[in-house]
């Protein structure tokens, strides 16, 4: 709970300038006012299934990542899964292979808690994002629905075996 205003801060930060110039302005602004209120974050934070981590270069925050098991996964794939649910570096620290250390770091974990299948859901249209998740040997399994305000968004669901 200490960290919940930095954590708070960064959230809605890396996600308005991920995705902020490719949404309706109300939609997003009605989402983010909801998704990343203090008041949400503090309900995540509190969720014993739900995992946060701030990420340090130089010690400086430069990202975070947020992982689910149990409940908390948005989909009901069972104890053997580990739902990677946010993962976000801050705009100036892009570009500096920071997210495939910390993606690193998240399949060891997911390893350390047993867990034999790490998955995650990104938007389709967020090219980048799949190019790296497939580099790092995700692939597409499955497709749910996301929704940014009342704009309807197709994410795609994709899986690592830790096998």
């Amino acid at each position: 709970m200490d960290d919940l205003e930095v954590l708070t801060r960064i959230s809605r930060q890396t996600f308005i300038d991920a995705f902020e110039k490719d949404n309706n302005p109300e939609d997003f602004k009605a989402y983010i006012d909801v998704a990343f209120s203090k008041e949400q974050i503090k309900t995540e934070i509190l969720n014993p299934n739900s995992k946060f981590y701030l990420v340090f270069l130089d010690h400086k925050l430069v990202g975070y990542f947020k992982i689910n098991e149990n409940e908390a996964q948005a989909e009901p794939f069972g104890k053997d899964a580990l739902e990677l649910s946010r993962i976000y570096v801050l705009k100036p620290f892009q570009g500096k292979k920071l997210g495939g250390y910390i993606l690193q770091k998240i399949i060891s974990i997911a390893k350390s808690m047993k867990k034999t299948w790490l998955w995650l859901g990104v938007w389709q249209l967020n090219v980048n994002a799949v190019r790296f998740y497939e580099r790092h040997g995700f692939a597409k399994f499955d497709t749910h629905s996301f929704y940014i305000g009342n704009d309807k968004q197709t994410d795609w669901l994709m899986r690592l075996d830790m096998v």
